[in-house]
């Protein structure tokens, strides 16, 4: 199983921008398609992004889609989502995910498979 730490979260004015990243370690980081998910309080989880095991494809919630960018770098075992443009409802922690490669893009928490402890980014208007 990979294990998965995130980091970069913290408070910004609206309109700024944040680097989000995902170390990974253990099993093969590059045989995972990622995910970015945030869960802000008393919501449930709710998609951000995700990116295939290759780097090759993406996919956005509309939420965030045209701000958001997610990428990954297989050689240094990292996942980013950079954010700008943000918005004090973009408040939430940050959660990082695991999932085992599928042919179509996966959008629901319970289709992965390894968590990171999350990171709180706090947008202030």
């Amino acid at each position: 199983q990979v294990q998965l730490v995130e980091s970069g979260g913290g408070l910004v004015q609206a309109g700024g921008s944040l680097r989000l990243s995902c170390a990974a370690s253990g099993r093969s980081f590059s045989g995972y398609d990622m995910g970015w998910f945030r869960q802000a309080p008393g919501k449930e989880r709710e998609f951000v992004a995700t990116i295939r095991w290759s780097g090759g494809s993406t996919y956005y919630a509309g939420s965030v889609k045209g701000r958001f960018t997610i990428s990954r770098d297989n050689a240094k075992n990292t996942l980013y989502l950079q954010m700008n443009s943000l918005k004090p409802e973009d408040t939430a922690v940050y959660y990082c995910a695991a999932s085992n490669p599928y042919y179509t893009f996966r959008t629901r928490p319970q289709d992965y498979v390894a968590w990171g402890q999350g990171t709180q980014v706090t947008v202030s208007s």
